[in-house]
């Protein structure tokens, strides 16, 4: 395997801690030092169908932003199905699997200056089927840098326990980023973190305030999450969720909850607090975000009248209202490639706050 290209994994200390994120900005200032850039995710719990291929959602967005020219199936190498870990817990393949990662890593560092490597949440992830991130690192040859959530005693705590993971494969920990860390307590943070870091013979690499735009859902993935249909004509799928009101009450009182980037959740048939958003929307501090009809129940034919001339989408699905509002505050917020303003957002904190040069000369 190919040992001569620079890289750096990154791994996180828990789920949705900033990984992808973080990513997602390095490569755009890797780019301004590096002409050419490779990328590759070993091994991806999300995926996509691709041409007949199973490619994780992270490896989609990278490529989709970032052009990488290579084949999408080599830079998401194995991807996780439903019953991966049974299969193999019956039949190991280790092997195979670690034989597929080093290929994919070989195809994707050729004739390249450097390669990202993200890996799939804390350092355990995947000791089931015996490819944790502290064992991919080490296939990979490759230094670490972690990712923690804001604060300074639990993400101290975290980072050590997932460095010690690290440490018994061998695998070398660089430093930390501390994200979603509140504005006005970033040099706070900075200030502490970084002397219980050093503790831990650990750098710190930046610290990210905390963006509340980032972990806005937008329609269009809300859409894909509720499997929903899109009724109206409206282009603002893009439209950021700020948050969420259940049409359970009385029309009148359901319009006082009415506000700039709402996401109203109510049945077909109440066509009381369809009329009533319509007529909302004369007030700009009342505009929605979207509406999501739910129980697959259709609105009649005048009522749809009235939705076609709303201004943001309206989704019909078949989940029930309690439903589509436990999914709703589920649902994990990733980053889409059409995402403009959120990658735009991602790049600009990462220049500003990441001390990119300090990862590169660690990795030396």
């Amino acid at each position: 395997m190919n040992t001569d290209t620079p890289r750096v994994f990154i791994a996180a200390t828990r789920q949705n801690d900033g990984k992808t994120t973080t990513s997602l900005g390095l490569l755009a200032e890797l780019q301004k030092r590096y002409s050419r850039i490779g990328y590759i995710k070993p091994v991806g719990q999300r995926f996509v169908e691709v041409d007949e291929a199973k490619i994780d959602e992270d490896t989609v967005l990278m490529d989709s932003v970032y052009n990488l020219d290579c084949p999408l199936i080599d830079m998401s190498p194995i991807a996780i199905e439903p019953d991966f870990t049974r299969r193999y817990l019956e039949h190991s393949n280790r092997d195979e699997l670690v034989q597929k990662i080093r290929s994919a890593f070989d195809r994707v560092s050729w004739e390249r200056d450097f390669v990202l490597c993200e890996g799939s949440g804390h350092a355990g992830v995947g000791s089931v089927f015996d490819l944790s991130n502290a064992q991919i690192a080490k296939e990979l040859n490759s230094k670490v840098v972690l990712v923690t959530r804001g604060g300074i005693g639990k993400p101290i705590d975290e980072v050590t326990l997932n460095k010690a993971l690290f440490d018994a494969h061998g695998v070398e920990v660089i430093g930390v980023i501390v994200n979603k860390v509140l504005p006005y307590r970033i040099d706070h943070i900075e200030q502490l973190a970084r002397k219980g870091l050093e503790r831990k013979g650990l750098d710190l690499l930046g610290v990210l305030p905390h963006m509340p735009v980032l972990t806005k859902p937008s329609l269009r993935s809300l859409q894909a999450e509720l499997n929903a249909d899109v009724i109206n004509a409206s282009d603002g799928l893009m439209n950021l969720v700020e948050d969420v009101v259940l049409g359970a009450m009385g029309a009148n009182n359901a319009v006082k909850y009415f506000k700039a980037g709402m996401l109203l959740i109510t049945p077909g048939d109440r066509e009381d607090i369809i009329y009533a958003t319509a007529a909302a929307q004369d007030n700009e501090e009342s505009h929605l975000a979207g509406i999501v009809l739910t129980g697959n129940i259709k609105p009649s034919a005048t009522v749809r009248r009235v939705i076609d001339r709303l201004p943001f989408p309206v989704l019909l699905t078949e989940r029930d209202s309690y439903h589509t509002a436990s999914k709703v505050h589920d649902t994990i917020v990733k980053t889409q490639p059409d995402d403009l303003q959120k990658i735009e957002l991602i790049r600009e904190l990462i220049s500003r706050h990441v001390d990119v040069d300090r990862i590169l000369n660690s990795l030396n």
